[in-house]
């Protein structure tokens, strides 16, 4: 049962079906609680040690990743009872059906380690970088193209200035807990050293775990503050602080798309993303495509070396596209589509929420795990009662009108052609101009 604090509104007094939906959300989150995906994919460190040894020493050999399925029969059945029970005609009914049957996915995925099944779960909580959405005329896979396209009419890629990493992670750490310390003065949020884990960071919602021998840069300050702490830390807090809902601080894998997006948002809007990483999302949904349609371990990884990244970055590139999956190509863990499609849908979203007048619908992105589609689904729960307002909302997200001024100007930038001009042109345009308006120089004698 919910206590309720003195003060506030019992939503259940006036929706008497909210009771046993309560129950429901509780052990759904549970449930959920069981089927951890990350690191259920993880490949041990020496696998990366083994593979680049041998690369450096001109013998390339196919790594070989456990591929052993976990067995979730249990918590799908458990699943599947709940959802039998839910009424889907009530919005919160709804929202519960919608978020248990994404564990159901995500467990059945992890249940189909290596085989075809595994990435037709994938795709179904993370997408695929092929999709056409009915309302849109172009994928996200040609809008990473794009991306790649426009950032070489920006800076040739030989004029990219490479972005030294030599910050060791115990003193990034140090630097880390300086800048996140006194935003979550009610939550402290401890960062920790790991020598597993697979990528640089990983969040929680009281733990941002660090690689334990990766190397930093200047720049990963604060992408890291922005993406991990005030995103995938800040939702996760703000959903445990909910007073009824639990899964709103239990991050289900329907929510995924939204939470990278909407981290990936936060560097753009905040000037934290460097053109770099901006080039790694987008070249990861490319080779995305590329080990979907078969290309293998090998090849993956020799095609993010061609773009510039260097043998240690390219083969955690690979790895994060063929974990859970075959090295062989074709089954592969989608995850990293989810990035640049969630930064899309996003900025999408919060275009169309500020044209409609509808900023207060933003806040509801903070409150905790949440997809797109929850906002407008939920919006009524927030009125009622049964959804808190967030306890963290990020600096920039705190007005709205900040960013609707960097959405219209970068929009109203694209219509310029980087590609017609050159530096040049300045110049030629202003001595044109004197040549057509002679009457405005002075009369020589």
């Amino acid at each position: 049962m919910h206590a309720v604090e003195p003060g506030t509104t019992d939503p259940t007094r006036d929706d008497p079906a909210l009771a046993l939906l309560l129950e429901h959300d509780a052990r759904i989150a549970r449930l959920g609680a069981r089927v951890r995906i990350l690191s259920g994919l993880a490949w041990p460190v020496e696998h990366e040690l083994r593979f680049l040894k041998r690369w450096r020493a001109g013998r390339v050999e196919m790594p070989a990743p456990p591929t052993a399925p976990v067995d979730h029969a249990a918590t799908i059945e458990a699943l599947d009872a709940v959802m039998r029970k839910l009424d889907r005609g009530h919005p919160v009914g709804d929202w519960l059906y919608r978020t248990a049957w994404s564990y159901r996915v995500a467990a059945l995925m992890l249940s189909a380690i290596g085989t075809p099944r595994f990435t037709e779960c994938s795709t179904l909580l993370y997408g695929r970088p092929s999709t056409h959405y009915r309302s849109q005329d172009t994928t996200t896979l040609e809008s990473a193209a794009k991306m790649l396209e426009i950032t070489d009419q920006l800076i040739d890629a030989r004029f990219i200035p490479e972005v030294p990493y030599d910050i060791p992670a115990p003193l990034f750490a140090e630097r880390l807990r300086e800048r996140i310390g006194p935003f979550f003065a009610d939550d402290p949020v401890e960062v920790v050293l790991d020598p597993q884990l697979a990528s640089k960071a990983a969040a929680g919602s009281k733990v941002i775990r660090l690689r334990a021998d990766a190397l930093f840069s200047a720049l990963d300050l604060d992408q890291l503050v922005e993406h991990e702490a005030y995103i995938h830390s800040l939702t996760m807090l703000n959903g445990k602080r909910q007073p009824w809902l639990r899964c709103l601080g239990a991050g289900a894998p329907r929510t995924t798309r939204t939470q990278e997006g909407l981290a990936t948002f936060a560097e753009i809007i905040t000037g934290a993303m460097d053109i770099n990483r901006l080039r790694r999302l987008a070249l990861r949904v490319l080779r995305l495509e590329e080990a979907l349609a078969g290309a293998d371990f090998i090849e993956v990884f020799r095609a993010f070396l061609a773009a510039g990244q260097s043998d240690v970055e390219s083969y955690r590139s690979a790895v994060r596209i063929f974990r859970g999956g075959d090295v062989r190509g074709r089954v592969c863990f989608t995850k990293d589509g989810a990035y640049l499609e969630g930064l899309l849908l996003v900025t999408a979203f919060i275009k169309r929420a500020l044209h409609e007048n509808r900023a207060d619908t933003l806040r509801l992105l903070f409150c905790g795990r949440v997809a797109l589609g929850d906002l407008v689904a939920l919006s009524a729960c927030r009125d009622s009662g049964l959804v808190a307002p967030a306890h963290y909302v990020p600096p920039w997200a705190r007005y709205p009108e900040r960013v609707l001024a960097t959405l219209a100007f970068s929009t109203a930038a694209q219509s310029l052609r980087l590609d017609a001009f050159t530096l040049d042109r300045f110049s030629e345009h202003e001595e044109e101009t004197m040549a057509e308006a002679a009457w405005a120089a002075p009369a020589l004698l």
